[in-house]
């Protein structure tokens, strides 16, 4: 395929961050802890809408609302208490961890984060809400609360659409580079693809559809927003009912951005990554080709298993599995189906899906043989590649980490990111991520409906996991990493009052 000048810059990127022996020990790398980025972002002197406190739990069993119907909404519920359930259900403080040497005490969210660094943010813009002012808002999680930055219809300026409610994801990339230096732009992606997932399943829970939009004006929405260190990266239209508002008079109140360290260090290859994906308003946009057919393995998936878990409880609940307990804990064949079922639905966005697929290393699952196995979303069958004891290859190509071989099962994500680029130019780049970060949020929650946990594995030697799948030159690249089993006991952990 001919790649112009920005798609080869994109490529380039992917190479020049990749990991490897040499590479991780060419340059060592000191946290500078003083310097760590503020992980909420708020906008100072804009007033705020306190959003009710404890909103009532989805209950819908998890599983239904990642495999099944979703419920029809509550034609009761304010305003304000569905965009509380929203936001408490997607992008929340849920725990917090105790450092017991110290006394210090950090955030955990309901949405994942690659070293939890948290670079994504959340905008929004509502129109003919019951109840509630029409405006452009941002989400404070550190207070569940909504700051007003603007009066008016916002709404069609962010989204030319009529949605009542839209939601813009920015990230912070500074947040991420401050650990994971030029790889963090591949971090941004993922977490931006976690973030969309988590919002769109809390939406399906409280019973409206959510759209998502990649393709769109870069610099326009980002002057929209009035933003400078956050970049756009989707859009997320949700179609709460509404009635016709001519939007009221608009008034700006912006507010002034928390200064997030004493110093940001810069990092070129990031800078140009976003610049080489961005879109300008003129750039019509790329329509999808046909989805490459898939290929038959000789193994078939068994059904989805059922579980009562509710929505609320399962997101609530979920945190990223520091290690795995390993030993002879299993989960069922039936159940791994349950994870890829989940992980492989159609998503609702206007770049699709199909760009990546997944490879399984297969430690102690009921029912199917431990091995190196290749699935077809497709065909919804699995394809053995290398039989035996996958231990030590998982945890090898996961940089050595022992919990890619104590799951009982891990995944590698492949994304075919020369696909990418043919459908969606160099936007591309991005969509093949947020597809890996939404498949490893849906195998979260699947995972703890089950009675399992999950964690996701961004770092990895590249080109040896491909080596060890048998991946030819323009086969793809691996993008994520992810492990399911028995979490170890945190006893750090401390219930969010």
């Amino acid at each position: 395929m001919p790649l112009n000048r920005e798609t080869e810059r994109l490529f380039a990127y992917h190479e020049a961050t990749k990991h490897s022996y040499a590479s991780l020990r060419a340059v060592r790398h000191t946290l500078d802890w003083a310097n760590m980025p503020e992980p909420f972002r708020h906008y100072e002197g804009t007033p705020v809408v306190d959003l009710p406190a404890d909103p009532p739990p989805p209950l819908t069993p998890a599983l239904d609302i990642l495999l099944g119907a979703p419920p029809p909404p509550d034609p009761e519920e304010s305003t304000a208490v569905f965009l509380s359930r929203l936001f408490f259900y997607s992008c929340s403080i849920s725990a917090t961890k105790l450092v017991r040497s110290t006394g210090y005490r950090y955030s955990l969210r309901v949405n994942p984060s690659s070293g939890n660094l948290h670079p994504t943010e959340f905008h929004f813009a509502a129109r003919g809400l019951a109840g509630w002012k029409d405006g452009l808002y941002h989400y404070r999680p550190s207070a569940h609360m909504a700051e007003l930055r603007a009066t008016g219809n916002w709404n069609e300026r962010l989204t030319r659409s009529s949605a009542p409610l839209a939601l813009v994801l920015t990230t912070i990339a500074w947040r991420e580079a401050w650990k994971y230096r030029s790889r963090a732009y591949r971090y941004c992606l993922l977490d931006a693809g976690h973030a969309w997932q988590s919002v769109a399943l809390a939406a399906r829970a409280l019973g409206c559809r959510a759209q998502a939009r990649g393709h769109f004006a870069d610099q326009q929405v980002a002057e929209t927003l009035g933003v400078s260190d956050e970049w756009p990266l989707l859009v997320i239209e949700i179609d709460h009912p509404a009635s016709p508002s001519p939007g009221g008079r608009a008034e700006w109140f912006g507010g002034r951005p928390n200064r997030l360290s004493e110093e940001l260090v810069e990092y070129p290859l990031i800078d140009a990554i976003h610049a080489s994906s961005a879109l300008d308003a003129e750039d019509p946009p790329v329509h999808s080709a046909a989805p490459v057919p898939g290929r038959t393995g000789p193994i078939a998936l068994p059904p989805p298993v059922s579980a009562s878990r509710a929505f609320g409880e399962t997101v609530r609940q979920r945190r990223s599995a520091l290690d795995f307990q390993g030993g002879d804990r299993t989960i069922t064949f039936a159940q791994l189906a349950t994870l890829l079922a989940a992980g492989f639905r159609p998503f609702h966005a206007d770049f699709g899906e199909g760009l990546v697929r997944a490879y399984l290393y297969v430690h102690r699952v009921d029912g199917l043989e431990p091995g190196l196995y290749r699935h077809d979303a497709p065909s919804g069958t699995l394809e053995l590649l290398r039989p035996g004891d996958q231990r030590l290859w998982a945890a090898a190509l996961s940089l050595g980490q022992d919990l890619a071989a104590n799951s009982c099962v891990t995944f590698s994500l492949v994304a075919d990111l020369p696909r990418a680029a043919a459908l969606h130019g160099t936007r591309g780049y991005r969509y093949a991520h947020f597809e890996a970060g939404a498949i490893g949020h849906r195998f979260y929650l699947a995972a703890e409906a089950m009675g399992f946990q999950s964690t996701g594995i961004g770092a990895f030697y590249d080109d040896d996991v491909h080596a060890y799948l048998g991946l030819r030159p323009g086969e793809g690249q691996v993008v994520y990493h992810f492990a399911s089993g028995y979490a170890v006991r945190d006893d750090r952990l401390q219930p969010q009052e």
